[in-house]
């Protein structure tokens, strides 16, 4: 193993909500760099997890009328009166016209936005030896909500988000995530090329994703010490210029006929190899 070198989707065609205007990702409007969103959550086990994580406060909490009584209802009734958080009943119709994704499933609630923090704060925050996700031009919030929730999953401390041209943290995103973005700290940056030099310049040993090139992910040692996985967009995959910047560029092996995992999925198969070599390296 090699040692470390030294769609348009509902969200985007709503102008309003409970909460306000909003922008093209789904994220409320507001001035400076702090438009990363998750004021709006939808869906049981994402609000479930709003309120019991409790990092920022609710607002609101709306379930609609006539729901069949489920275990994660109550829990939900039950954290939001732990939280002191007032539940209203309200129309399923009017529900599902305040909400932003197709399936809401029922709960609404808004809550203060998810704040980002300094990038060099994300190494700072980690829990034991950082493990970073850097989503360079992911701009589909299913996309972007599957690979958030593997990334916790996966024991991810710390995600990297670009300011332009990227989905944010959407209504849509945090229902895909189920939850996650409550467990996670989030940076925005500005430049993805500089910041993969300031993870450099604290130690973060930076692995691309590209499924072209032949040196496998596998091979490397990415379970000891501060990394960064990074992946690309959609279309194109990584930014030349990231490319350039990141410290190694390696692939999830495929066996098949296809020509490219989806970068959700490659992202996860990703995480879940930096986690196996950590647990086994602890172990």
């Amino acid at each position: 193993m090699a040692g470390r070198p030294g769609g348009r989707s509902r969200d985007a065609g709503r102008a309003r909500s409970i909460g306000g205007r909003t922008d093209g990702d789904g994220a409320r409007r507001r001035s400076g760099a702090g438009q990363l969103g998750g004021d709006q959550v939808e869906g049981r086990r994402a609000v479930l997890e709003l309120l019991s994580a409790g990092r920022r406060p609710v607002r609101r909490l709306w379930l609609a009328e006539g729901l069949d009584p489920s275990p994660q209802l109550d829990e939900i009734e039950a954290l939001a009166a732990r939280r002191k958080v007032r539940v209203e009943t309200v129309g399923r119709a009017r529900l599902e016209a305040s909400a932003r994704t197709d399936a809401p499933q029922g709960v609404l609630a808004l809550a203060r936005a998810i704040e980002p923090i300094p990038l060099d704060d994300l190494c700072a925050r980690s829990r034991g030896e950082p493990f970073l996700l850097v989503v360079a031009g992911v701009t589909d919030p299913r996309n972007l909500g599957a690979l958030l929730r593997s990334a916790e999953c996966a024991g991810v401390t710390g995600v990297v988000l670009a300011r332009h041209r990227a989905a944010h943290l959407s209504p849509t995103v945090a229902k895909v995530a189920a939850g996650a973005i409550e467990h996670l700290d989030f940076a925005v940056v500005g430049g993805l090329p500089a910041a993969l030099g300031v993870l450099a310049d604290q130690g973060v040993w930076t692995v691309g994703l590209a499924g072209e090139v032949d040196r496998s992910l596998y091979q490397l040692d990415v379970g000891s010490g501060p990394v960064a996985l990074v992946v690309g967009g959609e279309e194109k995959g990584l930014a030349p210029l990231v490319r350039r910047r990141c410290a190694d560029v390696a692939a999830v092996p495929q066996h098949g006929s296809i020509a490219s995992l989806n970068v959700g999925a490659a992202g996860a198969v990703a995480c879940f190899e930096v986690a196996r070599q950590r647990a086994a390296a602890a172990g």
